[in-house]
């Protein structure tokens, strides 16, 4: 496969300070949390900058692959609003967008560096690797390749290459080196190189590991902001030797907060409950999901909550990202959840909540019922799927316990059941403001009011002792099926 790798007629084509970010997850699994916040600030700053927003897909980690994970990856973004404008399937100048496509450019870089003095082949086996590791840490050393390949003259290195033995490539880190560099969110960060590896960046099977393709891939793709997570901050010097050794100019770096539960503890992406579909699947809205996401780190001037997508491009800036780590507050999120279901238009509720009636079996084919039904119901839920559960005494009837029949059974009860099943269908209007009116002439003419005369209604209309507004809940079921339900326990 031919490579579009920045050739320098593509370059021209670029202003060399245009904003161009990327998002580039490995395909092991579905997108999570942190993921996801990773894509959002990458895209909202693209979008606030009028720059260019790239998905690239780091599979070289081949024994971690999880079929199907790119497509889930892409549509996971797409169904949250967050497309982006280069990447697989929708190729750009500097593709391909997937690095497995790519291991002939790394494999130069790789080639490069050696015959620079800044990197050099390693022979160690697992098993030598493992002792190595293990007798550091008995002695209470820092856990790091020793170097013992470096010693190999060239000609022991060519015969053991002639002997096909397998072999990696390691980065040659400078010794007793301060690296220096200006995070966008941290200010100046400094580190010791005596704290970094002799990094692996070529496997024994051509593949490269993510140090040296990602430098690679955000050289030749004109990356300008790297905008990560804090867990890559101690890879930075590795990066940006990198940089220094090949003659490149690194880009902005800029290392989002860690996402912590309640508790403090790390958020796992490996946990099932932080993927993005999981929430998706247990009825959390995407502009809930992407609201609450953006404030993981991130804040307005203004302190306000509430935001749609198109909003925070508007309003985004790195300038306003924390150092301190995020809080993921489920409660937060359930309240943001809930406005959002009261605040998008009642047809855009009902529409998402269509398949999850079907699936239970109710009839939605009456439309003034059903929208009637969502808009009670959104008024009391959080999610989703609560909101079919609520809904379920508007279109199944319950069965009553004996203990509730016999209340229905009384001859109080029995009064009110019976003038209800003869007046209902004297109502020609039936909108809950003329319902309301025969309600309460019900407890006009009856002389019943209170318990006695709402809860023999509700027990017998939707089998429960509290609900909705009694008008409404006459309004939602319909004249006939009101009628039916109420004569269903009539003695």
């Amino acid at each position: 496969m031919q490579l579009a790798i920045c050739h320098p007629k593509i370059r021209s084509k670029y202003i060399m300070n245009k904003i161009r970010v990327r998002f580039a997850p490995s395909p092991t699994g579905f997108l999570h949390i942190g993921g996801l916040r990773t894509a959002l600030y990458n895209y909202l700053f693209a979008r606030k900058e009028q720059g260019t927003f790239i998905l690239r897909i780091e599979d070289t980690d081949q024994s971690r692959i999880v079929p199907g994970a790119i497509e889930n990856l892409i549509t996971s973004l797409h169904n949250l609003g967050l497309d982006f404008d280069e990447g697989p399937g929708k190729e750009g100048d500097f593709g391909p967008y997937i690095q497995s496509q790519r291991l002939n450019l790394y494999q130069e870089q790789a080639q490069r560096l050696l015959e620079k003095g800044f990197a050099y082949p390693c022979f160690c086996s697992s098993e030598t690797l493992t002792n190595m590791r293990k007798e550091q840490q008995e002695k209470g050393e820092f856990v790091k390749y020793d170097r013992r390949c470096l010693a190999l003259s060239q000609s022991e290195i060519r015969q053991k290459m002639a002997n096909g033995e397998k072999y990696v490539i390691r980065l040659k880190m400078p010794d007793k080196h301060k690296f220096r560099f200006y995070d966008l969110i941290r200010g100046e960060v400094e580190m010791d190189s005596s704290q970094s590896d002799d990094q692996v960046l070529l496997k024994s099977d051509g593949f490269p590991t993510y140090h040296l393709a990602a430098v690679v891939d955000d050289h030749f793709m004109q990356i300008s902001h790297i905008i990560r997570g804090e867990e890559w901050l101690s890879s930075t010097p590795k990066h940006i030797y990198l940089y220094e050794c090949l003659g490149w100019e690194p880009p902005k770096w800029v290392h989002l907060p860690l996402i912590l539960n309640p508790d403090r503890t790390k958020l796992s992406k490996r946990m099932n409950d932080v993927s993005v579909d999981s929430y998706l699947l247990k009825g959390y809205l995407k502009e809930a999901i992407i609201n609450f996401v953006a404030l993981l780190g991130w804040h307005s001037a203004d302190e306000r909550e509430l935001f749609t997508l198109d909003e925070l491009c508007e309003v985004f800036s790195l300038e306003r990202v924390n150092k301190a780590n995020a809080i993921f507050d489920l409660a937060k999120l359930d309240w943001m959840n809930g406005q959002y279901l009261r605040l998008l238009p009642l047809e855009e509720i009902a529409w998402r909540c269509r398949h999850l009636f079907l699936e239970k079996g109710y009839d939605i084919s009456d439309t003034k019922k059903y929208h009637l039904s969502i808009a009670v119901a959104r008024e009391r839920c959080t999610l989703l799927n609560e909101i079919v559960d609520y809904c379920k005494m508007f279109y199944q009837p319950e069965t009553l316990t004996e203990e509730e029949e016999k209340i229905l059974s009384a001859p109080e009860a029995q009064k009110v059941l019976a003038w209800f099943v003869q007046k209902l269908p004297t109502i020609t209007n039936w909108e809950v403001d003329t319902i309301q009116e025969v309600i309460n002439n019900g407890i006009s003419e009856l002389g019943i009011k209170g318990k006695a005369f709402y809860l023999p209604l509700r027990l017998a209309l939707i089998g429960k002792i509290h609900g909705p507004e009694l008008h409404s809940t006459f309004a939602i079921i319909g004249l006939e099926e009101s009628v039916k339900r109420l004569k269903r326990y009539l003695l």
